[in-house]
C-alpha cells in the first residue's frame, strides 16, 4: 500500500527541515563564531549580509536562487558545475529552507559563543593549546547548549518556510510539498478543514521545537 497523502506531508517537510539544518549547522557556527571572536575589516558588512534573508521577502531570495541556480543561471553547470535539474527537486526544497534559516542560526550561534567567558579560551591558549584545540575542547563544549538551541530554531523555521520553497522546488506532492505548501493549496481549493487540521500541526511541531530550545536556553544562562 502506498503512502498516504498527509504522511507524504509530513515525511517531506521532516526529512527538508532536518536536512536543510544540518546543511547550516557547520556554516552557521563557523560564521557565529567569527563574527563573536574575530575582528576584521569589513565585518559589519559581512553581519549585514548574514542578517539579510531575515528581511527580504521570501519571494525574493526564491526568486534570487532561481536566477543562481537555473539553466543558464550563475551557479549553472556552465560556470560552477551546479547541476541544473536541482530546481523543484526535493534538493532545492532543502537549499531554500537552508538559505532562510541561516541567518537565525548564525546569531544564536554567535549569542553562544559571546556567552562563554573569554578567560577560560586565553587560559587554555596560555597552556600551549593550538586555537583549533582550545575550540574543540573549551570553546564548544561551554556553548553547546546555546548552539543545541541555535539548531533547533534553524530546524523549526525550515518547517515553515514557504515562500522560497514554492518558487524553487514548486509545490509537487510527495516531492516538495511540505505542511506550508499543503496549507495554501487547501486554502486554495477551499478545504478550509483540512488546512486547519495542518494548521494544528505545524503550530504542534513548531510548539514543541520553541519549548526544547527555550529551555536549552533557560539552563545556559542558569549556573552551573
Amino acid at each position: 500500500m502506498g503512502e498516504s497523502g498527509e504522511l507524504s506531508v509530513l515525511r517531506v517537510t521532516l526529512e527538508v527541515a532536518f536536512t536543510a539544518t544540518v546543511l547550516v549547522a557547520p556554516l552557521a557556527i563557523g560564521m557565529g563564531w567569527l563574527l563573536a571572536r574575530v575582528r576584521f575589516p569589513l565585518r559589519s558588512v559581512v553581519e549585514t549580509l548574514v542578517a539579510l534573508p531575515l528581511v527580504l521577502p521570501p519571494t525574493a531570495i526564491g526568486y534570487l536562487l532561481l536566477r543562481l541556480l537555473g539553466r543558464g543561471g550563475w551557479l549553472s553547470e556552465s560556470v560552477l558545475g551546479f547541476d541544473p535539474d536541482l530546481l523543484f527537486t526535493w534538493k532545492a526544497a532543502v537549499l531554500a529552507s537552508a538559505v532562510v534559516s541561516f541567518p537565525l542560526a548564525t546569531r544564536s550561534a554567535r549569542s553562544a559563543f559571546e556567552a562563554v567567558e573569554p578567560r577560560y579560551e586565553l587560559m587554555a591558549r596560555s597552556l600551549g593549546m593550538t586555537r583549533a584545540r582550545v575550540f574543540m575542547r573549551v570553546t564548544l563544549p561551554l556553548a553547546r547548549r546555546g548552539l543545541a538551541a541555535a539548531l533547533l530554531l534553524a530546524f523549526a523555521r525550515a518547517l515553515g518556510e514557504f515562500g522560497a520553497t514554492v518558487i524553487v522546488a514548486g509545490n509537487i506532492p510527495g516531492r516538495t510539498q511540505t505542511l506550508a505548501l499543503a496549507i495554501f493549496e487547501d486554502i486554495q481549493l477551499g478545504r478550509e478543514d483540512h488546512a486547519l487540521l495542518w494548521v494544528g500541526c505545524s503550530a504542534l511541531l513548531a510548539f514543541g521545537v520553541i519549548l526544547c530550545s527555550e529551555r536549552l536556553l533557560a539552563r545556559e544562562r542558569s549556573p552551573a
